[in-house]
């Protein structure tokens, strides 16, 4: 039998009006976001309705932003897959959606995880890049000869795309050296999952070590390892580990595969993630079936199809 897999974006996926409509028809949404503005001390809601997209874009706003909007969408489709994912910060939405972290906790640690990424470099000193059709030899190749700091590979997204991520002037190097078919500047204020990470991760770390985990209701595929967790501890060793490293995400993808997951459902804004599961499995006998969960009217069409009456 086909298995079900849910998963939840990271940052990039934010958007600004994302969550309204969860608020706005949902006592529950509603519940989700004035817990999250009663955590963080301030309006994390009219953020994410109104914006403005720079503090929206701002990694220790978009952090939080997308944990609640993937909560919401998660717990207001109503089911359990049989497994999940989360890319970077997604990781955070998946555990909680397992039930190994508690909401509230994890929205201030995604805060501060956020807050801690962007003071290990400064607003505007780095960038991540998306490259599409570039082969991962040459890639690491030209961040290996670039210019102007650090470059490094920091998300394996696909077969075809790569993210690189480090010091701006680096990074454009890379590219220039590299020559890719296309590639993309990513909507980021920091080069997340790199080595430029490290006191981040530090930081983090200990603030991981104050929280409670509890093992997963359904198991978890991590990013650093892309391996399996079903218990609270492998989960926060998970997450210690993955602020900069990179993200294992075609791997991750491919072992579900293996595991006869054939299903993916996104929860949160946007469509990168199943966008991603497309490429991952071109070229399959059979294709993997992709739905979205972003909005009121996506959760009705993923809701009728989950729950025929």
């Amino acid at each position: 039998m086909s298995k079900v897999v849910f998963l939840f974006p990271g940052q990039g996926a934010q958007t600004v009006g994302m969550g309204r409509s969860f608020f706005e028809n949902s006592e529950e949404a509603r519940r989700l976001f004035e817990t999250a503005d009663d955590v963080l001390g301030f309006r994390l809601s009219r953020l994410c309705f109104e914006g403005p997209e720079e503090e929206l874009r701002l990694t220790r706003n978009a952090q939080p932003a997308l944990l609640v909007v993937s909560t919401a969408a998660f717990r207001l489709l109503g089911m359990e897959p049989d497994a999940a994912a989360g890319h970077s910060l997604g990781e955070y939405s998946a555990l909680v959606a397992a039930g190994g972290l508690a909401f509230e906790d994890a929205v201030l640690a995604v805060h501060r995880r956020g807050r801690y990424m962007q003071e290990a470099v400064p607003v505007g000193e780095g960038a991540m890049a998306a490259v599409l059709g570039a082969s991962a030899a040459d890639l690491e190749a030209a961040c290996g000869r670039a210019a102007g700091g650090t470059v490094q590979i920091a998300n394996w997204n696909s077969p075809d795309q790569i993210v690189i991520a480090g010091h701006k002037p680096a990074v454009e190097d890379a590219l220039r050296i590299a020559r890719p078919p296309r590639s993309v500047m990513l909507p980021v204020s920091a080069p997340f999952h790199t080595s430029l990470m490290a006191g981040a991760e530090a930081r983090l770390a200990a603030d991981l070590d104050k929280l409670s985990f509890r093992d997963l209701r359904f198991p978890v595929v991590t990013n650093v390892d892309a391996r399996v967790v079903r218990t609270g501890e492998e989960a926060r060793d998970a997450l210690k580990r993955q602020v900069s490293r990179p993200v294992r995400w075609s791997a991750s993808i491919e072992l579900l595969a293996g595991e006869s997951a054939e299903v993916f459902v996104e929860l949160g804004p946007g469509k990168v993630l199943t966008g991603l599961v497309k490429r991952i499995g071109k070229g399959r006998p059979k294709p993997f079936t992709v739905w979205n969960v972003e909005d009121w009217d996506s959760l009705e069409k993923a809701r009728r199809a989950f729950h025929p009456r």
